[in-house]
């Protein structure tokens, strides 16, 4: 009988812990975006699938609406859209007695009006007098709503936002920004690694010593060189191919590490063997070191992809803020400013911001870890 490792069973509960804990979040987050934004202002995620007691004020309407039928002045209406589902409890005449009367009960104000309210929302406003104001009396009521989701908020969000136009502006500098220093990288990991020239290994120091170089001090020096360089050429600094380098350079010493060790791992007999038939240092590179490096170019490809769509700080300096290039954080941040309230509009801003990293990490899942720890143990 195989014996039970406890090490073993504590190593896999606390990895569920940690799956846990990252699902809840971007399960909730998914939920409340497609919940009604009446309901998501009172009540959290959780409760999406119960029925919600909500207290609401509604305004009937005025003079305008009004027929005389004997002798009443009457008003009808309805409290809800024709598409709601909500059910009232009880209402009331003021704010102090807000679940004064049940559906169906006559109240009367203190002019002596008569209204009725009906579980659906309908009402009937009698007086014996003509009604002169424009503006209706307000009823206060407690309906019980249940659970209800839309697209509405994604559609509100891609079309009348502005997230869709700064989706397409973060894809347009992500993906550049993810495939270009990956090529050049991987040139200059190889002839680290298999290629012998002078001062090879003082590049290689000068590469991993720039690992610990913050990116926040070099922002603004590289920007004033940009600036430079595009006023000497007629061209702004402030634009996609301006963003892409940054990126790049930003992403040049850690990518160049992580592939080296990747590369250094694989068999060196393959390259003598190689050179041997007469094959030169590109040949080896595109038969022999690309085929087998997919796993390294795909979890460097997430690690710089995901980077670049979650970037803030670069996106903002290196782009200027207006929609035609405007990227999702930057947008995201300018609704957490103007539409900070409107929680519909937040989440369903930042699920839309997290799809692309998350279907990217999942399609690539399979070589993220084997290439990570390739090359971390020899033989």
């Amino acid at each position: 009988m195989k014996k039970i490792s406890y090490s073993s069973v504590l190593s896999q509960l606390l990895l569920l812990l940690f799956v846990i804990i990252w699902i809840i979040p971007t399960f909730g987050l998914f939920i409340s975006s497609l919940r009604d934004k009446d309901l998501l202002a009172i009540s959290g995620w959780w409760t999406s699938l119960t029925t919600t007691k909500v207290n609401e004020i509604h305004r009937m309407s005025g003079m305008e609406e009004q027929i005389k039928v004997e002798d009443y002045f009457i008003i009808q209406g309805k409290l809800f859209d024709d598409n709601s589902k909500k059910k009232i409890q009880t209402f009331g005449i003021t704010s102090k007695k807000i679940n004064e009367f049940n559906v169906g009960e006559t109240a009367i104000f203190k002019n002596k009006n008569e209204v009725t309210v009906k579980e659906n929302g309908e009402y009937i406003l009698k007086s014996k007098k003509e009604f002169t104001k424009k503006k209706g009396k307000r009823l206060f009521i407690t309906a019980l709503s249940p659970p209800a989701f839309t697209f509405e908020n994604y559609k509100e969000v891609l079309f009348k936002e502005g997230i869709g136009q700064a989706f397409i502006n973060t894809a347009a500098v992500a993906l550049p920004s993810t495939i270009i220093p990956l090529i050049i990288c991987s040139f200059f990991a190889y002839s680290l690694t298999w290629m012998k020239f002078f001062g090879r290994d003082t590049l290689l120091a000068i590469v991993i010593a720039s690992l610990v170089v913050p990116l926040q001090m070099s922002l603004i020096p590289i920007l004033t060189i940009y600036n430079d360089f595009g006023a000497l050429f007629g061209v702004a600094a402030k634009s996609y191919p301006g963003v892409w380098m940054a990126h790049t350079g930003f992403g040049l010493a850690s990518t160049t590490f992580l592939l080296r060790n990747f590369i250094k791992s694989l068999p060196s007999e393959m390259m003598e063997a190689a050179k041997v038939d007469g094959a030169s240092h590109y040949d080896i590179f595109i038969r022999i070191i690309v085929p087998l490096s997919i796993p390294a170019f795909a979890s460097i490809f997430i690690l710089q992809f995901l980077w670049c769509w979650n970037d803030l700080l670069v996106g903002l300096v290196f782009l200027d803020q207006v929609p035609s290039e405007i990227i999702l954080t930057a947008k995201l941040k300018e609704l957490l400013g103007s539409r900070g309230e409107n929680w519909e509009i937040l989440t369903t801003g930042a699920f839309v911001s997290m799809s692309v990293p998350l279907f990217i990490f999942f399609a690539l899942q399979r070589y993220f870890i084997r290439g990570l720890v390739a090359g971390s143990v020899k033989g």
